[in-house]
């Protein structure tokens, strides 16, 4: 049997702070409230994404790799992992701000947790009028003070806040201090881990257990970066109908596509799977004279070896993230 661009099931996550944008912008089908995260492709333990149709249906990831192995992953993404799927995809609705939070490195989220890291990325798809991330330090403090600092929020006030724009890109690499601000949607790129260091949290009691979220500053205080950086946000191009850079690491690979028309893609000297990520407009993707929708809020993972795609635009503004690693 052959294998066909893949659709997964989201993993809907209720969050203190979501709203209700990924239901009324993203139209996602849930009947919870404060839906603050939906996973749109994971391999996360008992968060796992299920194959939506075909004959795979209901598969995970997991599945996927043991079954298909380099035709699924690649075989350089295979050699590297096994049966470890390497990326999370997620959109995240902030209602209200997320906790000041950071993520350990590889080898400390080995050594602590035996997982990946967590460096991520950000897109924001959607800004309310004066939101804002905050991401790192603006100038540099004594370490000594950290305790201090956090222990009354005053740590808000050495941190860099950035207002923001649909189509603001910030890069988040493990060490790195940061925080999405309320009215704020995105798309995340991530590598596959759900270990976070919560630093400060505003004090705040979540209604559904009724008590204070728990805090890491023990965990959290040896791995963070306390460098002032002079840019946070990363600039791109914005051609149309090419793969403009975007966050290129060493966890993953981001490019925005602007689709006007018709674009033809092909990833034969890629080895690797290749996911879209739908952050704007209405598309059709074509692969082996098959026609699948992509719309905004929703993601494709087109596995390595469909190595040709076209990509044609419905609408007057397609933006599709293409990852891969």
């Amino acid at each position: 049997m052959k294998l066909y661009p893949l659709k997964f099931s989201p993993v809907f996550s209720y969050r203190l702070w979501g709203g209700e944008k990924l239901k009324t912008v993203l139209n996602k089908d849930y009947s919870e409230t404060n839906i603050g995260e939906s996973w749109e492709i994971s391999d996360v333990k008992d968060s796992e994404t299920l194959v939506t149709e075909g004959y795979l249906k209901d598969k995970t990831l997991k599945n996927l790799i043991h079954d298909f192995k380099g035709d699924f992953l690649g075989n350089k993404v295979y050699n590297q992992f096994g049966e470890e799927f390497p990326l999370l995809i997620k959109f995240i609705d902030a209602k209200t701000p997320l906790s000041i939070q950071v993520h350990p490195s590889n080898e400390i989220a080995k050594e602590r947790h035996n997982s990946f890291g967590k460096n991520e990325m950000w897109y924001v798809m959607e800004a309310d009028k004066n939101a804002e991330l905050i991401v790192g330090f603006d100038e540099e403090f004594d370490k000594d003070a950290y305790d201090s600092l956090v222990a009354d929020g005053s740590i808000l006030e050495k941190m860099h806040h950035e207002k923001v724009a649909e189509g603001d890109t910030f890069y988040i690499p493990t060490g790195r201090v940061h925080a999405i601000g309320a009215g704020v949607l995105l798309a995340e790129l991530q590598q596959t881990s759900d270990i976070t260091y919560r630093i400060f949290d505003y004090n705040r009691v979540d209604a559904k257990t009724g008590e204070l979220r728990d805090l890491h500053n023990d965990l959290a205080k040896d791995v963070i970066d306390f460098e002032p950086q002079k840019e946070y946000k990363t600039s791109y191009k914005t051609e149309k109908n090419v793969s403009n850079k975007l966050v290129h690491s060493p966890y993953f690979t981001s490019n925005i596509l602007f689709i006007e028309g018709s674009l033809k893609k092909d990833y034969t000297d890629l080895d690797s799977f290749v996911i879209f990520i739908c952050v704007d407009g209405d598309l059709k993707l074509v692969s082996n004279n098959e026609i699948y929708s992509l719309k905004k809020g929703e993601t494709i993972l087109l596995p390595a070896a469909l190595n040709k795609v076209e990509l044609i635009s419905k609408s007057e503004n397609s933006k599709l993230i293409e990852v891969y690693i």
